[in-house]
């Protein structure tokens, strides 16, 4: 057979099993005797040979010539085409005249076998009904085996009932009968939180919201639907609402002198007010402040807190026991904790026995919910009555996550200090615009005063609001909070009443005044006839004894979320009612709820848009949470996720936690997951369709190295001093000298890159290899810098922080705008009693803050949108000269850089290959040793600096300043405006150079861009 028809051949043999092959069949024994003798057979093998060896080609010089006595006795063999024939005479020599009949069975039994195996066997991974014509197809054949021929039903029949063309089973209890069911419901509710902390608005967020883990929270990140806009006019205009229940609260309990004793060296009266504020300490006012660890202020900062302190009744409770809320970011609390443990000396936990006894019934609730669900899979079960199965399962309210046998209260035998953790005990909501007290006042309403005789007092769920109705002076007390919470529906915006205002309510239940459709609130202020009493409460805010609640109780917050009326009673209730829709009254059952209410200040910061973003928090108890959101949202109230809250932080202009706190741990940790996130994506586009960062001049387009950018501009101040004094003196200095690169001890390359610099629309390659050249010996300068950084790190004990010192602040701020003779800022410095910009005054700033950030918002003059890890760089002095002859001069543009890594990645990738060939050829000890440095050179990508980072304020020609942390087009101000860190060292350097009309002048450039824009510094305390 030729090629073709052999492989033909064995194309259609191949499923032929191998044993039941014969290597040579009776062919190979042809010259052999068959007969011994007196006719008695030979011994020989069993004929188990196929028809694939018989028809097998045979050439004729590898038979034996026959012996002469069996050519008589046998027939004459002709070759003919396809093989040997026999002859016409007599039968064929090599069929023997004697068979065991044993072997001859077991060579027959295989072969039908094979057969039967072949013939069943398929070929093809094609189902029956594929085999048919496709004109005899139908389509439901692949599900229904009647549709097919007779013929091939049984054989369709047998391939259904494999295991791998049937369904999957689903348990009993996922039909949708049962997971409607209450109970299932309740377990998979509560089984779900085990490992992310579930807000009580959860399942409503995750409708309508992009859910992100976070924190050990499952949080909204965003609206499914496009609501950037909406959600900025709803903060502008109308209200945006906020579920900050994730925040974490620490209670402390102790005598006041205690509490301040051991919590004043954690804080600074530099930075602003203490927990010894006079305001916040009476109970009338939230306070905020930041947090470092004891005495080491301004370094190893913890992060910042807002508090509370619960306000005194009488005056006989200074000396008793005081109580002091802490309200601080989740990333933050496991320093801040510490920390507060270790300066209140409260080491010893709190054991309760309530935590014991809820241990046990926790076990074995989950004991009988595990023996529940393994009844219900797989088959059917009749509900017991007993009073194991009876008990309802509860839903998990609060922190699902909590471990009962960790301790989640401290107390200190020499302070008497206690400190307990009441993370996911309360509710926080935000209301943010001015609508926010208008929906207030509509959707809460506060509990009437109930008089119960002294036998029914007994039956009511609410004894504590009986008992407090009894008092005389509880009873004013509450119509004056009353009167109080009624005279907000008259005030036109939140930022009217003095920030941190805190007013006690107690209120009835929300769900009873909920309107039938959605409608807007609005501020009616014919509603306040009194005029004189909304002045008072505008200037001088709420009262201290109108600061009372009773939500400071946990005994009362614990039995007000016990007996919370269930929506299903309700519902019943409503549908009870003989007119349809009226109003429905409960009288003494209605629930009693106490919150609180507090006023936040919204953008306190600059002259511009001063109170933007002010609004109310509400704090409840737990279970509430649905109750009250429900009828925020009803009043008018737009939802917003995570994504909301950093848009409102930018424009109020302030710090977004964790991610602008970067002299924190959780901020450095925050800083850590992001530039992984960013890198990851970066990875997984093609280089072609990414941007190259090493040529764009880019060192860091992931992160901001806040440390290197410090101490390189340390160690830039300290080599321009020493270069000063030792070529001329003082007063010849040249200003031209602060705009230089960094290779300073080769002056032809220095004035290249300024020639770089300003010659921007003609870069050459000669220019990017001077560049390149450049950049080498500023690496190997950088190693040297490195070394003699640590000595003077380990001498003075300079670290990372940031600037918070309000007079300092103050005083940059003046310093930063420009003092031409008609500015704002040249009128108000002297009045104010600033120093002058000079260079004494700088050096003093310097010496006791070396290696400082200062928190700055920037303004772009014109067109462009700032983005996160945007460059803030020093303009030179050609920038402001074309900018003084053509006014719509955009900004000065990079010239591009050459890339040192990539004949390295070229390399690295050829020995990839080569390590793949090898591996293909043989896994050898060589091949592996030769894929070791390949391994090491893993972590080479094409675009991004690999290897130690030479100085990055002198990589580029304008010499970097600082980061953008956050940054976009601003609805509010119509053009890009942006936030960020700069060096002190360096801004100040920038201010004594600039001149007076362009002070306070940068550039701006996206770590994906060339161009430089021109853009505005401002300081705002």
């Amino acid at each position: 057979m030729s090629n073709a028809k052999e492989r033909k051949h064995a194309k259609k043999m191949r499923n032929q099993p191998t044993n039941v092959t014969l290597s040579s069949g009776f062919v190979a024994d042809r010259g052999g005797k068959h007969h011994n003798g007196g006719g008695k057979p030979q011994k020989q093998e069993p004929h188990s040979g196929t028809s694939r060896q018989r028809q097998t080609k045979i050439t004729a010089h590898s038979l034996p010539e026959p012996h002469v006595s069996e050519q008589s006795s046998s027939r004459v063999t002709f070759k003919k085409k396809g093989g040997w024939k026999a002859g016409p005479e007599g039968t064929s020599q090599e069929i023997p005249k004697y068979i065991t009949a044993s072997t001859f069975a077991q060579a027959r039994a295989a072969e039908i076998s094979a057969m039967l195996k072949a013939v069943t066997q398929k070929s093809s991974n094609s189902l029956v009904f594929q085999t048919l014509p496709r004109h005899m197809r139908r389509r439901a054949m692949s599900h229904n085996v009647k549709r097919l021929p007779r013929r091939l039903q049984e054989i369709a029949q047998k391939e259904a009932e494999k295991a791998v063309h049937q369904k999957k089973e689903h348990s009993k209890n996922k039909c949708h009968k049962a997971r409607r069911c209450h109970i299932n419901r309740v377990l998979e509710f509560n089984r779900r939180q085990k490992k992310n902390k579930w807000l009580e608005t959860h399942i409503w967020h995750a409708k309508r919201f992009h859910m992100v883990k976070k924190w050990g929270y499952c949080l909204g990140e965003r609206p499914t639907v496009k609501s950037h806009r909406a959600c900025y006019r709803a903060m502008t205009n109308r209200c945006l609402l906020q579920d900050l229940s994730y925040y974490c609260c620490l209670e402390l309990k102790g005598k006041e002198e205690e509490i301040l004793k051991a919590l004043s060296p954690m804080c600074s009266t530099d930075t602003g007010l203490t927990f010894a504020a006079v305001h916040c300490l009476s109970g009338k006012r939230q306070g905020s402040l930041v947090l470092y660890r004891a005495n080491k202020y301004p370094r190893e900062t913890l992060g910042p807190v807002t508090f509370i302190w619960k306000p005194e009744r009488t005056s006989s409770d200074a000396s008793e026991s005081r109580q002091l809320w802490i309200w601080l970011h989740p990333t933050l609390k496991q320093d801040i904790l510490e920390e507060i443990k270790i300066a209140c000396r409260c080491m010893e936990p709190i054991k309760s026995a309530v935590c014991i006894s809820d241990l046990h019934l926790t076990s074995s609730q989950e004991k009988s919910q595990t023996e529940l669900l393994d009844e219900k899979i797989g088959k059917k079960r009749k509900r017991r009555d007993d009073g194991e199965n009876s008990k309802a399962i509860k839903k998990i309210v609060g922190d699902g996550t909590k471990d009962p046998c960790q301790p989640h209260s401290w107390i200190s035998p020499t302070t008497g200090i206690i400190i307990s953790d009441l993370t996911m005990e309360m509710n926080r909501f935000r209301l943010i615009g001015p609508l926010s007290h208008s929906i207030l006042t509509e959707a809460l309403k506060t509990t009437s005063v109930h008089m119960v005789r002294g036998e029914d007092t007994e039956k009511t769920p609410h004894r504590w609001w009986i008992e407090t109705c009894k008092n005389p002076d509880s009873i004013s007390l509450h119509r004056r909070q009353e009167a109080i919470f009624e005279l907000l529906g008259g005030v036109t915006s939140p930022a009217e009443i003095p920030a941190g205002t805190i007013l006690g309510l107690t209120v009835g239940d929300p769900r009873i005044n909920l309107p039938q459709k959605k409608s807007t609130a609005l501020s009616d202020p014919e509603k306040c006839q009194d005029n004189e009493k909304v002045r008072q409460l505008l200037l001088e805010g709420v009262p201290v004894e109108c600061t009372h609640s009773f939500i400071w109780n946990q005994d009362i917050c614990k039995s007000v979320t016990e007996n919370k009326i269930s929506d299903q009673d309700l519902n019943r209730m409503r549908s009870e009612l003989l007119v349809p829709g009226s109003q429905l009254v409960l009288g003494p059952c209605e629930s009693k709820i106490p919150i609180l209410l507090i006023q936040q200040p919204g953008k306190v910061t600059g002259e511009d848009r001063l109170g933007w973003g002010s609004g109310w928090d509400v704090l409840l108890p737990k279970g509430w949470g649905m109750a009250f959101w429900i009828p925020f949202i009803y009043r008018g109230a737009r939802v917003g996720g995570l994504k909301e809250a950093v848009v409102h932080s930018q424009y109020k202009r302030s710090p977004n936690i964790p991610g602008d706190f970067p002299d924190c741990p959780a901020g450095i940790l925050f800083a850590e997951e992001q530039a992984k996130n960013l890198l990851e994506k970066y990875k997984r586009r093609p280089p072609a369709k990414r941007p190259n960062y090493v040529k764009l001049g880019t060192l860091v387009p992931f992160c901001c190295p806040w440390e290197q950018l410090t101490q390189d501009w340390e160690l830039r101040v300290q080599a321009h001093k020493e270069s000063s004094v030792a070529s001329s003196p003082p007063g010849e200095e040249s200003d031209l000298r602060r705009y230089e690169v960094s290779c300073a001890p080769m002056p032809e390359k220095t004035q290249l890159s300024d020639e770089v610099g300003t010659s921007i629309n003609h870069s050459t390659e000669p220019e990017e290899v001077m560049d390149t050249e450049c950049q080498d010996q500023a690496a190997a300068e950088r190693i040297i810098d490195q070394d003699v950084s640590k000595n003077h790190v380990a001498a003075t004990g300079s670290q990372l922080c940031i600037l918070r010192s309000r007079k300092l602040l103050k005083q940059l701020s003046a310093w930063c705008g420009p003092s031409s003779g008609d500015s704002r800022a040249a009128q108000r410095a002297p009045s104010r009693g600033q120093q002058e910009l000079t260079k004494d005054a700088c050096l003093s700033i310097v010496d006791h803050f070396p290696r400082a950030l200062v928190w700055v918002s920037l303004s772009l003059l014109r067109k462009g949108s700032p983005e996160p890890h945007t460059m803030i760089c020093v303009p030179a002095k050609e920038d402001f000269l074309q900018l003084s002859q053509d006014r719509h001069y955009c900004g000065p543009q990079e010239s591009k850089h050459s890339d040192p890594f990539k004949s390295k990645i070229l390399k690295q990738n050829e020995k990839k290959k080569m390590e793949r060939r090898q591996k293909r050829g043989s896994a050898s000890s060589e091949g592996l040793a030769v894929g070791d440095p390949a391994a090491r050179q893993e972590a080479l990508t094409l675009g991004l600096w690999s290897g130690p980072l030479p100085s990055v304020t002198s990589h580029c020609s304008r010499a970097l300043l600082g980061f953008v942390t956050q940054g976009d087009f601003s609805m509010a101000v119509g053009c890009g405006e942006a936030l960020g860190f700069v060096s002190l060292t360096g801004l100040l350097d920038m201010l004594s150079s600039q001149p007076a009309a362009e002070r306070g002048l940068v550039l701006l450039r996206p770590p994906a861009s060339l161009q430089y824009r021109f853009a505005r510094i401002a300081i705002e305390v």
